[in-house]
């Protein structure tokens, strides 16, 4: 299996692949229209069983083994599929530009989720409230990564502190008190 960056660039190939009519200069007239209705539409389960979800699946290089993926899978298809325009800001940034899209407290519920039904749905409403646009490569991520390292990078870039975000969790071991 790949690593979550390597999967975050094929999900937005895959992405692209599915757009009918991309904000880029080349015209994709072979997207699937109705692979992205479904999966708008789609509850965890629903775009579990998706023909276009197991397509992500098989080109994340998963195999029947790693079935326990499916689910992330799911949510990263389902997330992606309301996205209309790729952009190149991180996603927290974009949904507390001024004013506010997204609340503190709705976001502090997106931050807080544990289930990925419960991500799949905060993430679609913040794709709706940005207006369909997002950086898709990072929305893959989190989709696919919803880390605790992942979380705090998502705080600092909303609050406009993203140049501050630690880049991983500090060894506590060998730090002094």
């Amino acid at each position: 299996m790949k690593s979550i960056g390597e999967q975050a660039s094929v999900a937005v190939n895959w992405w692209r692949g599915l757009q009918p009519n991309t904000a880029t200069a080349e015209r994709n007239r072979t997207g699937d229209r109705a692979a992205l209705a479904r999966l708008r539409r789609a509850d965890l389960l629903a775009a579990m069983s998706d023909p276009a979800t197991f397509d992500l699946f098989r080109e994340f290089g998963c195999s029947r083994r790693e079935y326990w993926y499916l689910p992330a899978v799911a949510l990263c298809a389902a997330v992606l599929a309301g996205v209309r325009e790729d952009r190149p800001d991180h996603p927290a940034h974009t949904l507390a530009v001024e004013p506010a899209m997204m609340k503190p407290l709705r976001f502090r519920r997106l931050i807080e989720t544990d289930t990925p039904q419960e991500r799949l749905i905060l993430l679609r409403r913040a794709v709706q409230l940005v207006r369909h646009r997002v950086y898709v490569r990072e929305l893959a991520a989190a989709s696919l990564d919803w880390t605790e390292d992942r979380r705090r990078k998502w705080i600092f870039e909303y609050y406009a502190a993203g140049f501050a975000a630690p880049a991983a969790e500090p060894n506590l071991e060998t730090s002094q008190v």
